[in-house]
Order: structure tokens, then sequence, then C-alpha cells
């Protein structure tokens, strides 16, 4: 089984929960997609590590920095970043707090991202897009430049849209809430 096909089984295996729910968006859902199950899994962080990178490579962004909104982004960007050393092309991670500390110097960006930076923002769960933008809008405040944002699964919510007019980003998306949902049927057969 290749990289993708078995990131997927594991999404649907650890991520994928049934029932009745009420998401970050305030929209209501009968599926929760609950990613840091899988990321912060040994085998999640390898697999998603490598197929992340791969989708990054394959656009020919030629990013320095992975990142966004702490705490579902923060196993997916330090995959990538690990993944990308093992590759020999290192790419460095960082983190976007909601709101910047109130001490210290008061970061809101954690790990050292530049003003120059040419960055990929990531997402655990795209819904509406809301704190994708959130993440994209700290990062070009610092001055760095957003090349895209990557998610592990969109919801098909509008999150997309959302970021391309709002923040004129494009998506990559590693897979759809649908194909979740089709290869979760395909296991239970229902």
């Amino acid at each position: 089984m290749d990289q993708r096909n078995r990131l997927l089984e594991l999404l649907v295996e650890r991520s994928l929960v049934m029932g009745e729910f009420t998401l970050a968006s305030g929209a209501r859902s009968s599926y929760y997609i609950d990613a840091r199950r899988t990321t912060m899994s040994a085998e999640g962080q390898a697999l998603v590590g490598a197929v992340g990178l791969a989708a990054l490579r394959s656009r020919d962004l030629d990013p320095g920095w992975v990142g966004g909104l702490t705490m579902g982004a923060d196993p997916i960007a330090y995959a990538l970043a690990h993944r990308s050393w093992l590759d020999g092309r290192p790419l460095n991670a960082f983190s976007v707090r909601k709101q910047p500390k109130d001490y210290g110097v008061a970061r809101q960006i954690e790990g050292g991202l530049p003003e120059d930076a040419r960055a990929v923002v990531v997402e655990d769960t795209l819904t509406s897009g809301g704190s994708a933008l959130r993440a994209v809008h700290a990062v070009q405040h610092l001055g760095a430049r957003v090349l895209a944002v990557l998610t592990l699964v969109d919801r098909e919510s509008g999150g997309a849209e959302r970021l391309e007019t709002e923040a004129e980003v494009p998506l990559i998306r590693l897979f759809t809430a649908s194909e979740l949902l089709s290869a979760a049927q395909d296991v239970t057969g229902t």
C-alpha cells in the first residue's frame, strides 16, 4: 500500500468519528475529524511528513518555512520539517499563537520565522477557513510571504474559496472529507 492510501486509512481508523457535532465554525455536522489522533501518532507523523512534503514539492513553491495556528497545525509542520531534513531540502517550522504573548518579547509567532520568509501555512482540518486565515494574516503582518495553505483534510465547506478571495492564497489539500467518508463506507459496507 502506498503512503497516501495508508494515511487515508489511518485517518479513517483514528480520526473520523460519526455522530452529531458542532464545529469550531459553528456549523453542525454528522461527522467530526479529530486529525490530531492521526497527526500525533508515530505512524501518522511519518506519513504526514512524506505525503505532505510530496504535495508541496509537486507545486514548485519552494517555501523555507511551514506552520500555522497552534495546536492543530503544529504536528503537521513538525512532520514536514523533519521529513524535509531527511530528504536533504530542509524546511523550518513555526507556530502561530491565537494571541501574542503579553510578556517577554510579546510574540505571536514562535520558531524564528523571519520577515522575508516564504511560508506555507498548514492546517489539520479546513472548514470555513477562519483558523487558516488567522494564521495567514499573522504571517503576512510579520512581513513574510504566504505561498499557499496546506490542509490535511478539506471539509469542502467554503474554506478554499474564502482563502482565495480574502487572502489570495491557494489551497493544497491532501484529502477531502468526501474521500474519508467514502473510505469509511468501503470499510463498513454501509
